[in-house]
């Protein structure tokens, strides 16, 4: 019997066994699908995760944050300790310190123009923050170091901030309200887009650090600092300088905890290995348990049709059909069936992925790796699963299927 006859009949006892066939795809379907999705989510997520590294950490960069504990495992503690002065003195003392910026932040703050309120992030920082943070504004200016020096009450917004406040109106030159203060918009923060934590940076206002210490939170201390310096192969000796600096200043005696916290770009990139391998190794390990569950309920499925197709199996070797020819239909049956529930996880996949992308900022996704890796996997599950009952429904004579 050749081949093009066999699928042919393999496709009408398919659909002759429509409930048998739909468990068969539904577990290859939902295996797929989680594949697709798993990786094209990861594949976005991943090429996020580093641009928004690289703008946020880059090489040259050093982190100082308020309060002991761990960056990586685990939460800090909190502090009260970080405070500008430190960070003068870490520049002064410690050679390779091309730049740096202190930040505080005051999150969910309500910004209001008129009777238009949003809920934003308010970030005190310095006039370095371009320099240091590789951000600008697109539109208008940033502020300089006299309107530090004076606490002056001038904002630059991101975009998210001036879409919700303004809509189609010309911000800049506009006085908004943080809280009761007011201020005066003087520039458009460069769109950002969402970082690692998933929080929109553009729903953002940027005030000079003294005007926030001074007039919104009314604290004399700094959340963080980052340090750009000039050698990053020499990030990890800087360190332990900048440990001995703050200890000595914050009068820490010998045994005490750490009252900051200090991460380098070695820090990060191990932390974005770990995201990687998560993203990689056990999820993908999730979708390939669920299509070889899938799998054996396939082969369980067509185990039992075997059972019940014994006479047909019979009459079809007494008029001629070879065992490699039953072997042949049934592993077309269940690798066809596989292979459809596969194509159909594929699609269900894809539009989960765009979903999930599009609700998680993640930018656009390209699914032809998943898909491929999910046309591959239902049909070597269909071949795997189908292989034992095709074995068993070629194995009895003609005399013996029809008695």
């Amino acid at each position: 019997m050749n081949t093009t006859r066999l699928a042919g009949h393999s496709l009408r006892m398919m659909g002759r066994y429509k409930l048998r066939s739909s468990f068969m795809m539904l577990g290859s379907m939902l295996g797929v699908a989680a594949l697709t999705l798993v990786i094209s989510v990861g594949q976005a997520a991943q090429r996020k995760m580093l641009k928004t590294v690289g703008q946020m950490f880059g090489d040259s960069s050093v982190m100082i944050f308020d309060g002991g504990g761990r960056m990586m495992g685990g939460p800090r503690r909190p502090g009260t300790r970080l405070k500008v002065e430190d960070i003068e003195a870490i520049a002064k003392e410690v050679p390779g310190v091309d730049a740096w910026d202190p930040m505080q932040a005051l999150s969910g703050a309500s910004v209001r123009r008129g009777a238009v309120t949003d809920s934003a992030r308010v970030l005190g920082q310095s006039e370095r923050f371009e320099q240091v943070w590789g951000r600008t504004a697109s539109r208008g200016q940033f502020f300089d170091i006299t309107a530090v020096t004076g606490s002056a009450r001038v904002a630059v917004i991101g975009e998210t901030v001036a879409n919700e406040l303004f809509k189609n109106e010309d911000p800049l030159g506009a006085d908004i309200e943080i809280g009761s203060v007011p201020f005066r918009v003087i520039g458009i923060l460069e769109p950002w887009g969402t970082d690692p934590h998933g929080m929109d940076r553009d729903n953002e206002v940027v005030v000079p650090i003294s005007t926030l210490m001074h007039r919104l939170t009314n604290v004399d201390t700094i959340s963080a600092a980052k340090l750009v310096v000039r050698d990053p192969a020499h990030a990890d000796q800087m360190t332990e300088e900048i440990k001995r600096i703050l200890r000595e200043r914050h009068a820490l005696a010998a045994g005490q905890p750490d009252d900051f916290s200090i991460l380098t770009a070695t820090q990060v990139q191990q932390m974005v290995v770990e995201v990687r391998r998560v993203m990689f190794l056990y999820l993908p390990l999730v979708a390939a348990v669920i299509l070889v569950v899938g799998g054996i309920v396939s082969a369980g499925l067509m185990l039992a049709s075997v059972n019940q197709r014994v006479a047909e199996i019979g009459l079809r070797r007494a008029v001629g059909a070879r065992a490699e020819d039953i072997r042949l239909q049934f592993l077309l049956e269940t690798t066809g069936t596989t292979l459809a529930g596969g194509i159909a996880g594929i699609v269900l996949g894809y539009f989960g992925a765009e979903l999930g992308a599009s609700r998680m900022h993640l930018g656009s996704i390209t699914p032809w790796l998943a898909a491929l890796m999910g046309i591959v996997a239902s049909t070597v599950v269909g071949l795997a699963s189908g292989l034992l009952p095709a074995l068993r429904a070629a194995r009895p004579s003609p005399a013996e299927a029809l008695r």
